[in-house]
């Protein structure tokens, strides 16, 4: 099992997205959707510190995020990455994107490489991710990316996972 932090940032490129990291540059764009243990960013300083929280994850092995950036404008539209369990051979799989990106492809393109990175490259056991009941879009999304169902949790949620080749 291959943990970050990597010499170099892994960038990742599928037809119609890239994966790369987020610069400090980024951050006025994704201040909408920047989120950090569920808590929401309001200012473009709650963004910076969420952003240097998650780097510091980063550096200390413990996940890895992407920015989503749309091939044809070279805009990030999104997030997505592992945020907790890589040191057991697992991660939670989490992803938001800016409202006017969704419904055109571009998260399901982003989850498929972001999964494939955690499967091949750092050879996760399983894959995870929680969302609640009444994300319809989201529970697609998973089952469109085979992720199977596993348990309904406090709170109204539920987790789905995908096995790796053990």
């Amino acid at each position: 099992m291959k943990l970050p932090p990597y010499h170099i940032f892994p960038n990742i490129s599928g037809d119609k997205i890239s994966l790369r990291q987020i610069l400090p540059s980024d951050i006025k764009d994704l201040i909408a959707i920047s989120f950090y243990d569920s808590i929401q960013a309001t200012t473009l300083e709650q963004a910076a510190a969420m952003q240097d929280k998650i780097n510091k994850d980063y550096n200390d092995g413990n996940s890895i995020h992407w920015g989503i950036v749309d091939k044809a404008t070279n805009k990030i539209i999104g997030t997505c990455g592992y945020y907790r369990g890589l040191d057991k051979g697992n991660g939670e799989l989490g992803c938001v994107l800016l409202p006017q990106f969704r419904g055109l492809g571009f998260m399901t393109q982003a989850m498929q490489l972001a999964i494939d990175f955690g499967l091949n490259k750092i050879r996760l056991k399983r894959v995870w991710a929680i969302t609640t009941k009444q994300n319809i879009k989201a529970i697609q999304l998973l089952e469109r990316l085979n992720f199977i169902k596993i348990a309904d949790l406090q709170d109204d949620e539920i987790e789905y996972e995908l096995k790796g080749n053990v």
